[in-house]
C-alpha cells in the first residue's frame, strides 16, 4: 500500500508556529524546536557579546561588522536560522536590515551546538552555508568547550583549526582580537 505524498511545507507553516518554538525549512521540510538550554544560550550570548565590541561596535576593535543572533536567512529556497551571523557592514545595507528576515548570505555563521539540532547543523546547514558563499563557519561545541572552524575555498569547507582552552584564541576572521575561551566555556557552569 502507497502512502500519500507529504505536502512540502511552506513559509506560512513556518509562520504559523506557536511563539517560543524556531523553525527552519530545508528541502521543503519544516524543522522545529525549542528555545535552546542554558549551556547554548550563555555561550551563544558570551560569543556574541565577545565578539560585538570590538568588531560590530569598534570598540577594541576594527568594527565593520554586523552580528546578528538567531536572523532568520531567506538562502534560496530554504529558511534557516543560525546561532550567530555576520555581515561584513558594506555587504549588508541599510535597506536590506528593515525586513525580518536577510536574503544576502552572511560572510560568517556560528552554529552553538545542542542534542536536538548539532545532526542537522552539521549534516544539513553546513552544505547549504556553502552553496550560498557563506566564506566562514565555526561549529560551537558548548558542552565539550571547542570551536572548530572552517573558511569555504572553491565551494568547500576547509577546516582552518579547533580551539578549545586558549585564552587567546585568535579565530578566523575574527583574529585581530583574540578570544578568551577560557571565560567562555567557565560561563556556562559546566567547566571550571
Amino acid at each position: 500500500m502507497s502512502r500519500p505524498a507529504l505536502k512540502p511545507a511552506t513559509y506560512a507553516d513556518l509562520v504559523a508556529l506557536p511563539e517560543g518554538v524556531v523553525g527552519e525549512l530545508i528541502g521543503g521540510t519544516l524543522y522545529t524546536q525549542p528555545r535552546p538550554a542554558g549551556p547554548h544560550s550563555l555561550v551563544a550570548t558570551g560569543l556574541g557579546m565577545d565578539l560585538g565590541a570590538p568588531f560590530d561596535r569598534g570598540r577594541g576593535g576594527p568594527g565593520g561588522w554586523i552580528i546578528i543572533y538567531e536572523p532568520e536567512l531567506h538562502l534560496a529556497d530554504e529558511v534557516l536560522v543560525p546561532d550567530l551571523a555576520a555581515w561584513r557592514a558594506e555587504r549588508l545595507p541599510a535597506d536590506a536590515r528593515k525586513d525580518a528576515f536577510f536574503t544576502i548570505a552572511p560572510d560568517w555563521i556560528a552554529e552553538v551546538a545542542s542534542p536536538s539540532t548539532t545532526n542537522r547543523d552539521r549534516l544539513l546547514k553546513v552544505p547549504l552555508y556553502a552553496a550560498s558563499g557563506v566564506k566562514h563557519l565555526w561549529l560551537v561545541e558548548p558542552v565539550d568547550g571547542r570551536i572548530e572552524a572552517y573558511a569555504l575555498e572553491n565551494g568547500r569547507w576547509v577546516w582552518l583549526g579547533t580551539w578549545a582552552d586558549d585564552a587567546a584564541a585568535a579565530i578566523p576572521p575574527f583574529d585581530a582580537v583574540p578570544l578568551d575561551l577560557t571565560r567562555l566555556w567557565q560561563s556556562t557552569g559546566l567547566r571550571g
